[in-house]
């Protein structure tokens, strides 16, 4: 009898083109993803003389530096030179290989790479994934391996359409629980990176299980994927099932009609064997959460909305020690305060992590009828997704709340596109990263769900939600 497979194992062995040493292979690439930031490889692969292998197997998007205010301008919007030059040097690129998939600031599809690829049916099980950007592991949550690349990796993606990789060792976090009220896809990662920590998946591959994840919908899935880099992780996964199907049913790049019915059988045959072995097990009970924020300088730095700012002197060593009071001295805080004492000036509500319809839809059921009384704004994960909302009214809560409705882009999560948070001032953010300068130099970061920054906004501190929603 055949040994029993993980879904990762699966995929990857189907990939294999040839192996070299004991644990490296060369992979072939279904889909890779460009950005702006993607310079570097197309600068060294013309200088040697060559052109993108797979144009149609390649697919490029401005989103990092793309401004989210005065886009019915186009690139006119761009006022920052440098940011101007590295978007018109992708569309460069672009046309100087063939890539006739290009999502622009014009593009009525152009949005978030880990957003769209999703939305448009780019993503699908089964596949392996390439992005030159760190939170490609959402894509995973299709039950795709997907990873982040380096310049030189996507140079050789970019010539070949396959990559030497080193094959990583498994994981398998099982989350079950009935998920309570006011608890979100986001509150979980942020529990599981809290359990395990920045570096509790180094060099593993991650598959995520369990009831509490069959529970949420392909929005919160991919959540969790896309955190999945932050605790280590090389990527993250979640089987697929009808949840999923149902979500790539009918995208405009999903299989149709007779090859639909042979995608749907190969799909159904990925996730993994009874008695597949896993090199590591995590398991987490959820029925107890509460909503989760971060209070320092790292994601694994997250607790309960009911807790304090803990102690550095009661770190477990002389480093965990170190890395506490730097926390803590960065965010200007002071252990043992209520987390829900702490003041906030700025909520962003938006990312690759939270700006899906679902997340916009959470926030503004806070939201309705409503003020803020600190600066937000909102910048949908895609062009498609602003529209959708505006259908559906929510443009105009998050507004008469006093939101800024913002076109799409990376904005403020990593401030590329101008979209920053000022030096000392404190924003209530749903990205993914919470590091020193992360959202401008001097800003402090606090990451939570969509509706934990509505509330959060509404109150002008960090709140939890569910006083605000009678605990639903």
């Amino acid at each position: 009898m055949a040994t029993p497979q993980t879904m990762f194992e699966k995929i990857w062995d189907r990939h294999v083109i040839v192996t070299r040493g004991g644990n490296e292979c060369l992979l072939h690439i279904d889909r890779n993803f460009v950005h702006e930031g993607s310079f570097h490889a197309f600068g060294a692969l013309a200088r040697d003389g060559r052109k993108v292998r797979k144009p149609r197997q390649t697919i490029a998007v401005a989103d990092h530096y793309a401004p989210t205010r005065n886009r019915e301008q186009g690139i006119n919007a761009v006022t920052d030179p440098e940011m101007r030059n590295m978007v018109d040097l992708l569309a460069k690129n672009v046309a100087a290989n063939d890539i006739d998939r290009y999502y622009d600031l014009d593009s009525p599809q152009q949005g978030i790479v880990h957003v769209i690829g999703p939305e448009l049916g780019i993503t699908q099980p089964g596949l392996v994934i390439t992005v030159a950007d760190s939170h490609t592991s959402t894509h995973g949550a299709f039950g795709a391996i997907a990873f982040g690349l380096g310049a030189s990796q996507l140079k050789q993606i970019l010539a070949t359409q396959c990559l030497w990789q080193k094959k990583p060792k498994l994981m398998r976090i099982t989350v079950d629980g009935a998920i309570p009220a006011g608890v979100t896809a986001k509150d979980i990662i942020l529990a599981v990176i809290a359990k395990i920590g920045t570096a509790g998946a180094t060099g593993h591959a991650i598959e995520y299980a369990g009831s509490a994840m069959r529970a949420l919908s392909m929005e919160g899935r991919l959540t969790v994927c896309n955190m999945s880099i932050e605790a280590g992780a090389r990527c993250g996964m979640v089987a697929p099932d009808d949840t999923t199907y149902a979500y790539l049913n009918g995208r405009h790049y999903a299989p149709r009609d007779a090859l639909w019915d042979q995608a749907l059988a190969h799909w159904r045959s990925l996730p993994g064997d009874d008695g597949a072995r896993f090199d590591k097990e995590v398991s987490l009970d959820v029925s107890k959460l509460e909503p989760m924020v971060t209070w320092g300088t790292s994601p694994e730095q997250a607790l309960m909305i009911g807790a304090t700012v803990p102690d550095p002197a009661r770190g477990a060593n002389a480093e965990q020690r170190t890395q506490l009071e730097q926390a803590v001295k960065y965010m200007g805080l002071t252990p043992g305060m209520p987390l829900a004492d702490i003041k906030i000036d700025n909520a962003f509500i938006g990312t690759c992590t939270n700006g899906r319809l679902d997340d916009l839809r959470a926030a503004a059921a806070v939201l309705k009828g409503r003020k803020i009384v600190v600066k937000g704004w909102v910048s949908p994960g895609s062009t498609t997704i602003k529209r959708q909302a505006e259908a559906e009214g929510l443009d105009r809560i998050f507004k008469d709340a006093g939101f800024e409705w913002r076109a799409s882009g990376c904005s403020s999560c990593v401030a590329m596109s101008g979209d920053t948070v000022p030096a000392g001032e404190r924003c209530a953010s749903t990205s993914n990263r919470n590091f020193e300068g992360r959202q401008g130099k001097g800003a402090r970061t606090h990451l939570m769900s969509p509706a934990m920054v509505a509330a959060a906004a509404i109150t002008g501190k960090l709140t939890d939600v569910r006083t605000l929603t009678g605990g639903k």
